[in-house]
């Protein structure tokens, strides 16, 4: 099982670099597809993966990711969000009346949930590498994730005595926790002190403590926010597509709750 996990932990990670080194087309194609599988990983959940409300989200995700494309060749793409948005709404609300009582209230609000939490969320890692300075910025969020999560592991591991949420996930405990997010800190500054010495980037160091601290903390959110979406449900993993990691959704589920946040803290820092 080790062995397996390490495996595709290594497969996962030249893939990172491979699709995020070459941003562009590839990036935005690849995020496309980690997105419908992990939209249709979530759908699965709330039995929807096959049924119209769930088509409607897979479509209106796509719909989301052509929009996203077209953003640079449009004037004000604001309106254009809320436009599709408040159709999409509109398109579930429209199943529910005229297919009732086929479906559930959950269940609709699963489907309009289930685009903003995996397509958009995802798609920001994309746009984080489209910034100024983007091909070193988008690493942050890999690092505030991926980088929390390890060094949450390894101190909960040596001191670990409080539980963070003892009833989601035993596991967890505060002092782990502590050590993520400064963990994340100073690997992020690290990182910083490597980009600007061998990349010439330029970065501000501090800003980017700042940024590794708050992206580790709120990776910690969406550890837990998707495995508070499998207790509820009563299922161990989402899928089985990454063997010894489950599916999309369970190796992104931090990332998914990173990349934005990682977006906004460099475009204000």
């Amino acid at each position: 099982m080790f062995k397996t996990r390490l495996l595709s932990g290594i497969l996962l990670v030249i893939l990172a670099l491979i699709t995020v080194i070459s941003g562009g087309k590839i990036l935005f194609a690849t995020l496309f597809i980690i997105s419908m599988i992990g939209l249709y990983e979530l759908y699965r959940v709330f039995e929807i993966q096959n049924k119209g409300i769930g088509i409607c989200g897979f479509l209106f995700a796509a719909g989301y990711y052509a929009l996203l494309y077209a953003k640079p060749l449009l004037p004000d793409t604001t309106d254009w969000f809320m436009m599709l948005f408040m159709a999409f709404l509109i398109c579930l609300m429209a199943v529910l009346v005229f297919s009732f009582p086929q479906y559930r209230t959950e269940q609709v609000l699963a489907a309009f949930f289930g685009v903003f939490y995996v397509a958009v969320m995802l798609s920001y890692i994309y746009q984080t590498r489209m910034l100024a300075g983007g091909v070193f910025l988008v690493w942050l969020v890999f690092i505030c994730a991926w980088g929390c999560d390890t060094c949450a592991y390894c101190v909960g591991m040596l001191i670990g005595k409080h539980k963070m949420a003892p009833k989601l996930s035993p596991k967890k405990s505060v002092e782990g926790g502590i050590g993520g997010i400064a963990g994340a800190a100073l690997i992020a500054v690290l990182y910083a002190l490597a980009i600007n010495h061998w990349g010439k980037a330029g970065v501000n160091i501090l800003s980017f403590a700042v940024i590794g601290a708050v992206g580790g903390a709120i990776s910690q959110v969406g550890d837990l926010a998707a495995s508070a979406i499998k207790r509820n449900h009563d299922i161990k993993d989402y899928g089985k597509l990454i063997p010894g990691h489950g599916g999309i959704l369970d190796r992104f589920d931090s990332v998914i709750f990173t990349a934005p946040i990682i977006f906004y803290l460099t475009v204000l820092l």
